[in-house]
């Protein structure tokens, strides 16, 4: 199956995609902020360079894209029929780049959180969820537990 758009077209289409400040990012910290918590954004000094940085909770935070980082069984994450085995290369280097950053921030005792991006768009529909999901946040930064991982969380 051919692209429908030239070449040029594509070039362009995948260079408007962000890696910082997208949009479920910008919400999500938004949220995290009107409950008072303090970060920093895409920090250099972790492995990763994780979206946000909670010092004061030795937390990092990550904000994943279902396509882009193949969130198993989510509708998002599918694969182009176009190109297909440079989509399947440079998503198993992706997961196993998460891999890795996940493996050096355990090294360092870092915790973590992984926030998946249907998550973040079934919060800015349902408010209940979004306090269902904040809450699980909150427990988890005031709690021992090396790692979250929120997706679709069900009631």
């Amino acid at each position: 199956m051919t692209d429908i758009k030239s070449p040029e077209e594509r070039s362009q289409n995948m260079a408007q995609i962000r890696s910082k400040d997208t949009k479920p990012e910008i919400w999500f910290r938004k949220r995290l902020f009107n409950k008072g918590f303090r970060y920093r954004k895409n920090t250099n000094a972790l492995p990763g360079h994780p979206d946000l940085w909670l010092s004061r909770y030795n937390t990092a935070i990550f904000i994943h894209g279902c396509f882009w980082h193949r969130h198993s069984g989510c509708r998002f994450a599918y694969t182009p029929k176009t190109r297909a085995e440079f989509w399947i290369s440079k998503f198993q280097k992706n997961t196993a780049r998460d891999s890795y950053v996940l493996q050096q921030l355990a090294q360092q005792n870092v915790r973590v959180i992984i926030v998946w991006e249907c998550t973040i768009k079934k919060m800015m529909k349902n408010s209940s969820y979004e306090a269902e999901v904040l809450s699980s946040v909150i427990n988890f930064l005031h709690s021992d537990t090396q790692r979250l991982e929120l997706y679709e969380l069900r009631s």
